[in-house]
């Protein structure tokens, strides 16, 4: 069932609702209960397979010559496109963040453990 967006002009408020077909009727303002919803276009995400994002790490050969190199930049670059963008565990962050500033990380992220 796909979940749409609708506007209600009386109480000023954006809704997502759950419907069961394209075509059902508009339904009442959950908030307020006016009849005068105006459906919105919605925006939506859709996610890379892993193959592709390896296939776009692979053709970028500035990336792949880093990363062979141990460059700790290509490899924060590497883990960026790994995760599509989801954020990372706050212990991993700041090692993140030294490694685009160019630091090696010296071993695991604070409460890693190297035997993973």
């Amino acid at each position: 069932m796909p979940v749409y967006e609708y506007w209600c002009p009386t109480c000023k408020t954006r809704q997502e609702i759950l419907l069961p077909r394209f075509n059902s009727k508009t339904p009442a303002c959950p908030k307020c209960g006016a009849n005068s919803l105006q459906r919105r276009f919605s925006t939506f995400m859709t996610q890379k397979s892993y193959k592709a994002v390896y296939d776009d790490i692979l053709s970028d050969s500035q990336l792949t010559r880093g990363m062979m190199n141990n460059d700790p930049r290509a490899l924060a670059t590497w883990n960026k496109k790994m995760s599509g963008g989801e954020p990372v565990a706050p212990e991993y962050q700041e090692t993140l963040e030294r490694m685009e500033r160019g630091e090696m990380p010296a071993g695991p992220p604070e409460g890693g453990d190297a035997a993973d």
